[in-house]
């Protein structure tokens, strides 16, 4: 007779599985994904390195699972600066500015997120997460399009574009090291992405 786990198990194998997965995020928040291995990962949860496998298959699979927790909590966090009140432009500005905000603030994890070279199975979640901030631009540059507001465009390119230039331009403060002197104020620095990106769709830039 095949085993069936109660739901007692199941619950202790979720918190377990939890666990790790905090631990992992903790790791890449304070080091990026060179901080993050098995070894530190099961140290930090206080549990055996063969429970990790347990749970994760590899370290690549760690890894994306990782990319995926942590993203689409972000990815969250905009959705629902796009739905609060104001015209397009001023929802769009909004979610710009909460997402540049954030990731200067936290700057470690959004740099391991945006651009840290880690693996295949992160990369194909990153694609993954471009296309869901695009997607959700998309729907604000449609909305300003139809309201007259921005000019007449393609929403998904103006969309695709908008998150090229949200991470380029913020790669370079993220890498900066504890101890760099800032070359652009945080203010400063998302004011003017926050800027440049409204004027790309704007009717005025055309």
């Amino acid at each position: 007779m095949p085993y069936r786990p109660t739901e007692k198990t199941e619950a202790r194998r979720l918190a377990l599985r939890q666990r790790l997965l905090d631990s992992a995020l903790a790791l890449v928040g304070e080091g990026g994904f060179g901080a993050l291995s098995i070894k530190a990962v099961a140290q930090r949860a206080d549990l055996a390195t063969g429970t990790v496998y347990k749970h994760f298959a590899s370290k690549a699979e760690l890894c994306a699972e990782v990319f995926r927790l942590a993203s689409e909590a972000e990815l969250r966090r905009v959705q629902a600066a796009t739905r609060g009140p104001g015209s397009a432009p001023e929802r769009l500005g909004a979610a710009i500015g909460r997402f540049a905000e954030r990731a200067v603030r936290g700057r470690r994890l959004a740099y391991a997120l945006i651009a840290e070279p880690v693996d295949a199975a992160v990369d194909q979640e990153r694609l993954r997460l471009r296309e869901a901030y695009a997607d959700v631009f998309a729907t604000l540059v449609e909305e300003g399009v139809s309201e007259g507001s921005f000019r007449e465009q393609d929403p998904s390119v103006s969309a695709a574009a908008l998150v090229g230039v949200i991470s380029e331009a913020l790669v370079g403060p993220l890498a900066w090291k504890a101890d760099d002197e800032p070359v652009v104020e945080t203010p400063r620095l998302v004011a003017a992405i926050r800027v440049f990106c409204l004027a790309a769709v704007s009717r005025e830039s055309a």
